[in-house]
């Protein structure tokens, strides 16, 4: 009950104890979160909880993430360190009891921003699922001190108490419920403080034993942060700077060959801007190509400069692998040698287990041997060693291997040569009439190849390299893990020919680049592209528009977005990373003068740079399929959907465009 003093009420006294309490202990795991966020794996990482976050979520929710990702990655050590000083803040703050009206609220907001980007909501939610995210319970807690600073008034165990009783305007930032003088604050008694102040202590000391084992044994968490940043996602948006050369490299004369090979750890490129920490052959993944003639012995010497146990075996030699393929510890060497008996383009790998982990660290490499009796001179011998990269983030744009996902099979990179589309930014080259000879072997260490060269047939391809099993009339042809295959293509008009992992899904993630065949001197021939009849563009006829003034009709506009845009730009106007450009928050989208939003979808785009990144593919041009009213409509879609808010337009807008865009 509460004791009235003059005007004032006095109030009970365990409110405030009991806020107190609440504060303190929620001050501790503030404190805990807070020292957390201090250490190393949390930079590093920061982009990756993002990242995790936002995998799985529903489509409504995607353009949220997306917004973060984009705002945060090139920002990201800003958004750590603000992270660091605000958790930092807020538990000083509830530990000393400072500010707390400020405090409170502060802290509601920024758990309601963990939880709805870093947390993703503690979704998405699946059967069997019971988390609804921590930080919407502080918000709840935040809520609660609140509501017992209203019931108990100023708090004698606090910093704002004795920064009151000096300058009593301060309670414009520290009190909820004003109206309590100080002098008629209660106090418990020591006799009942003591044991409260006891489990205050014991639940610090708990707290504070949580935090060492948090500090000091590793978790999954950052693990699965880093493991979903893809190296794409992160890669540079400008080509990569220099391209591996994939010329066969001469035979060396003589009955013997003499290969020496160190193992080590390196720092390899494998997208624009992007470096993973290797184990190589060599110092380059893939590791060196080691061209031999059938017959010829082969003496290998493989010596371990890195750190782990390494060997090498190679698919081309019949030879005993207990005995040249052993496992040799860090500083030492084996020497062994084999006879090059069979033709063919072969793989060598690291065979130490596990060899999955190995090879898809990138220890690899090819081995040609040619056949005794030489195939049909080339002019020109190119090698392309496929391979995949399964990574987690380390920090910034470094990446490392993830066992969990080379065992799941799910690659963030299918590769030519180590590097993601380093063959498209630095065509290989030959000239029209050529005969092309393409070795191509997959390293795996997991993914079949179905090896193609659009716009071609091959004049032969000879499974393994072997000649003997040569096969004509071939345009696609299977290379598994572990194999080679050997392809011959002669070009006769110049153009380009883009070759592909054609296992669509391996070509978008870098298993593609691009055959030149040029003329000395000569320019590419445009393509004889000519306009079509209008008829012929119309797949799906869009709803009859209202006849009168033009009114936006957002049911016409969705049916008209889905049939004629989001095949590219995607449902949620989140279009497709590095390929089609996202709607939802665009420049133009929601520039007021919609003069180039309108130019776009009349007239088509392409190589537009949005948030620095230059999407190539083009956008038809829309100004003969679609009437003003229907533009109108499409760009009123884009305008006011996912959370876009840009000004509407009209069809005289489009018709005036249309106009002066002729």
């Amino acid at each position: 009950m509460n004791k009235l003093s003059g005007d004032h009420a006095v109030t009970s006294t365990w409110p405030a104890v009991a806020g107190t309490a609440l504060r303190i202990a929620f001050g501790v795991i503030w404190a805990v979160s807070a020292a957390l966020t201090w250490t190393t794996d949390f930079a590093n990482h920061y982009v990756g909880y993002l990242h995790n976050a936002a995998t799985g979520q529903p489509a409504w929710a995607a353009w949220w993430f997306q917004l973060w990702i984009e705002v945060v990655t090139p920002n990201a050590g800003l958004f750590v360190w603000g992270t660091r000083l605000a958790e930092t803040a807020l538990a000083l703050a509830l530990l000393l009891g400072f500010a707390r009206k400020i405090t409170y609220l502060v802290g509601i907001l920024f758990s309601l921003l963990i939880w709805s980007t870093a947390e993703g909501f503690s979704g998405p939610y699946s059967v069997g699922a019971n988390n609804i995210g921590a930080a919407i319970s502080y918000v709840l807690i935040f809520a609660a001190l609140i509501v017992i600073n209203l019931r108990a008034g100023p708090s004698p165990y606090s910093l704002d108490y004795l920064i009151e009783s000096r300058w009593p305007g301060w309670r414009k930032f520290s009190e909820w419920n004003a109206d309590v003088p100080l002098d008629q604050v209660p106090r418990l008694s020591w006799r009942v403080q003591g044991p409260a102040l006891a489990g205050v202590l014991l639940l610090v000391a708990l707290l504070l034993a949580g935090l060492h084992s948090a500090l000091n044994v590793r978790s999954a968490s950052p693990d699965s942060a880093a493991a979903a940043v893809s190296p794409l996602s992160l890669a540079s948006n400008k080509p990569i700077a220099e391209a591996r050369d994939a010329r066969l490299p001469p035979l060396t004369p003589g009955d013997s060959v003499e290969i020496r090979i160190n193992s080590s750890d390196d720092t390899v490129e494998i997208a624009s801007g992007v470096q993973y920490q290797a184990w190589t052959f060599g110092k380059t993944v893939p590791g060196p190509v080691i061209h031999v003639r059938q017959g010829q012995t082969v003496n290998v010497v493989l010596t371990n400069s890195g750190t782990m146990q390494h060997s090498i075996d190679f698919h081309s030699a019949i030879t005993p692998p207990n005995l040249h393929y052993a496992d040799i510890m860090p500083g030492e060497s084996i020497s062994f040698s084999f006879v090059a008996k069979v033709p063919g383009a072969f793989l060598y790998h690291c065979g130490t287990p596990p060899v999955l982990l190995h090879i898809g660290n990138g220890m690899y490499g090819a081995i040609i041997v040619d056949p005794a009796e030489p195939l049909p001179p080339a002019a020109e011998s190119y090698v392309l060693v496929q391979g995949e990269w399964y990574t987690q983030q380390v920090s910034g744009t470094l990446m490392a291997g993830s066992y969990e996902k080379m065992q799941a099979m799910r690659p963030d990179e299918v590769v030519f040569n180590g590097a993601a589309f380093q063959y498209a930014a630095h065509p290989l080259t030959a000239k029209p009439g050529d005969l092309i000879r393409l070795y191509v072997v997959n390293a795996g260490p997991s993914l079949w190849s179905a090896f193609h060269v659009i716009g071609a047939i091959f004049d032969r391809v000879y499974p393994g390299g072997d000649p003997k099993q040569a096969i004509k009339g071939v345009s696609t042809y299977t290379v598994g893990p572990g194999e080679g295959a050997v392809f011959d293509v002669t070009l006769d008009e110049a153009g380009e020919y883009p070759f592909v992992d054609h296992a669509m899904a391996h070509a978008v993630l870098g298993a593609q680049g691009i055959l030149m065949v040029t003329k000395p001197g000569e320019a590419l021939a445009a393509p004889p592209i000519s306009k079509a009849p209008v008829d012929t563009l119309a797949v799906v006829a869009p709803p009859a528009a209202a006849t009168g003034p033009y009114k936006f009709d957002a049911a016409r506009a969705a049916s008209l977005y889905a049939s004629k845009c989001a095949a590219c730009h995607q449902a949620t106007g989140m279009g497709l990373a590095g390929v089609f450009p996202p709607l939802k928050g665009n420049p133009s989208v929601l520039d007021a003068d919609p003069t180039k939003h309108i130019r776009a979808i009349l007239h088509g785009l392409q190589g537009e740079a949005i948030g620095g990144v230059t999407y190539a593919s083009a956008m038809p041009p829309f100004a003969d399929a679609l009437n003003d009213a229907d533009v109108a409509d499409i760009a009123n879609h884009e305008r006011t959907s996912w959370g876009n808010q840009g000004k509407l337009v009209t069809a005289e807008q489009i018709k005036a465009v249309r106009a002066a865009s002729k």
